[in-house]
């Protein structure tokens, strides 16, 4: 069954029809399992009732339900984190108050400012009782030196190096292509954090106002992060324990690892992960789908945009049926090629009628959806090739209008900060800027 949606996802981007019509019922759990017909009969309801029209819940949801691999999780208290210094403060306070064990999967865990601060704490933490769990990536982390893992090793922290980028140390099935991007901090087994923030001095200001000026190491980085509380935190605990049993971690110290939780607000929360392994991309499959059925709003902020046709079309089908499609992209990146890559697909999106802009003053790195004000996506998942087919991602998914409004205004809020691409400015580029779009956009697949 979800080979068949996402097959017909990828080849139908004008409507719903086929599977509206052959659909499952949307399915949410609560901290004691499956809810029964009528009580996600009732919860459906609720929705509809305090959020604009929107199709999202009827068309939407059966689809996502059917390629997701997490449950739809109802209780949930979810806090948008805006930039490092925000993020870092939140999840400081709640590794300080760790009792049980602090379990994290990071792309890029550098040994810098920012990187000392937490590693220090970790180590005390660790000395203190509280079990500690790494899994970094090897090419995400490769200008960390060895050492300052070893340094947390030696005091007791479980650390794994994902995918080792050297061959002769590396998993039978060795790819060095195949990179784990996410960024995942659990404390207890009842918190967990998600977004695109990583463990560097980079995130160390902010991106807006006065906080806006450059870093130790260039300009600021706007990003975004996510802090859950309640039952969805079980299925982002079992992807870190999960990914850690693939990689052949060492024994997991045993601690209390799945706690009994309960309901800590009213967010309706899911877990959603890509891994290379697949045959499909969950999270691709699930926001094509939440497109196609788009009625008022598609607001898209993401790092690193290289469409695939599938989403290309997607986006430019919304468009053209009269949805506000708004992209949401850097003026500048740390990728020469993906910039130019990008930018080749300007010129079409804009004649269907895509707005785009560009974030000024800061390096965006942040990777957000939010669709008709009530289906919102925080996470680590980049709109490119390598985020969608290559790469081990992690995102969150919130229904609902109340944090969809949060997210509407953080997006308005950055495109106060950002400037819009006209179809006037983009036809006076150069010959060479041209040249470039179009050379990058070759190595698209592998970028």
């Amino acid at each position: 069954m979800r080979f068949i949606i996402t097959y017909w996802l990828r080849n139908n981007t004008s409507g719903n029809a086929y599977l509206t019509s052959h659909s499952p019922f949307v399915k949410f759990e609560n901290v004691h399992g499956p809810l029964t017909p009528k009580q996600n009969d009732t919860v459906l309801k609720e929705l509809r009732k305090n959020s604009p029209v929107t199709t999202i819940f009827d068309k939407h949801l059966p689809i996502e339900g059917e390629i997701a691999d997490q449950p739809l999780m109802i209780g949930n208290k979810a806090k948008l984190l805006v930039d490092g210094p925000a993020t870092y403060a939140s999840m400081i306070q709640d590794i300080e108050n760790a009792k049980d064990h602090i379990n994290i999967e990071i792309f890029s865990f550098e040994d810098d400012e920012v990187g000392l601060r937490f590693s220090n704490l970790l180590i005390n933490k660790q000395r203190n009782g509280v079990q500690v769990n790494i899994i970094y990536d090897s090419y995400g982390s490769i200008n960390t030196p060895k050492a300052f893992f070893k340094k947390m090793e030696e005091i007791g922290i479980n650390v794994l190096e994902y995918n080792p980028i050297n061959p002769l140390i590396g998993r039978k099935e060795w790819n060095v292509n195949l990179r784990n991007h996410r960024k995942l901090l659990i404390v207890d087994g009842n918190i967990a954090f998600v977004g695109g923030i990583n463990i560097s001095s980079v995130y160390s200001s902010g991106s807006f106002g006065r906080k806006s000026k450059s870093n130790k190491k260039g300009q600021p980085w706007r990003d975004t992060h996510l802090r859950v509380i309640g039952p969805v935190v079980k299925e982002f605990q079992k992807l870190f324990i999960s990914t850690w049993m693939e990689q052949n971690g060492n024994q997991l110290i045993s601690k209390d690892y799945y706690p009994r939780l309960i309901e800590k607000g009213n967010e309706i929360v899911r877990a959603i992960s890509n891994t290379p392994e697949k045959t499909y991309s969950s999270i691709h499959s699930i926001l094509l789908s939440a497109i196609n059925n788009s009625e008022r709003k598609v607001y898209l902020t993401n790092a690193y945009f290289v469409p695939d046709t599938h989403l290309l079309d997607a986006l430019k089908a919304a468009a053209q049926r009269k949805v506000d499609v708004k992209l949401l992209l850097p003026e500048k990146t740390d990728s020469i090629m993906v910039f130019y890559a990008s930018r080749s697909y300007y010129n079409e999106l804009l004649n269907a009628g895509v707005k785009i802009y560009t974030r000024q003053d800061a390096l965006l790195h942040a990777k957000t959806a939010l669709i008709d004000d009530v289906w919102s996506t925080i996470g680590s998942t980049n709109l490119d090739w390598r985020s969608l087919y290559n790469n081990h991602e992690l995102n969150a998914i919130i229904i609902g209008k109340d944090f969809g409004a949060e997210l509407n205004s953080l997006f308005h809020k950055d495109l106060g900060a950002s400037k819009q691409i006209t179809h006037e400015e983009w036809s006076e580029r150069s010959l060479g800027t041209r040249f470039k779009e179009r050379m990058a956009r070759l190595w698209a697949p592998w970028l």
